[in-house]
């Protein structure tokens, strides 16, 4: 079984600011498994170094899904369909890999699958999930954070 992982989790500079989220729990976790490595939203086409993004207001990933919530950057920028494109096309590849696992970085609009932040840019935590994770889930890919492989 192939598990999809977060980039940004094993070094790869991809993170909103240009940086990572380097994880040498997740690191030791992969030895000797089969994965993918994964950037929703680079794969929506979202540059990196990018500005911020959350989820407003305190909504969540299934409200993302209905159209009755959206993604913005910190510019107040609606990034929306790159979160969704870049979900959709990480699903994409999961199926085709037959990935039932993912490790995703939580707190991410994208990844999170414990938390993500409220939307104001505050840096206030609320339960929810990232847009990709919560397509994982409601496709049968269990979705983990780098604080779950301990």
């Amino acid at each position: 079984m192939k598990i999809i992982v977060s980039g940004c989790l094993l070094g790869n500079n991809c993170k909103y600011n240009g940086d990572n989220n380097y994880n040498e729990d997740v690191i030791k976790f992969l030895e000797n498994k089969d994965y993918i490595v994964i950037c929703p939203e680079e794969m929506g086409k979202m540059n990196t170094p990018r500005p911020p993004s959350e989820i407003q207001f305190s909504k969540t990933a299934d409200e993302v899904f209905r159209n009755e919530a959206k993604v913005l950057n910190i510019e107040g920028v609606d990034v929306t369909k790159y979160f969704v494109d870049g979900a959709n096309m990480a699903l994409e590849i999961a199926r085709r890999n037959d990935c039932k696992l993912a490790i995703l970085k939580d707190g991410s609009p994208s990844c999170g699958s414990n938390y993500v932040y409220n939307g104001n840019f505050e840096g206030k935590r609320i339960n929810g999930k990232g847009v990709c994770a919560q397509l994982f889930e409601k496709n049968g890919i269990k979705v983990i954070s780098e604080y779950d492989v301990l």
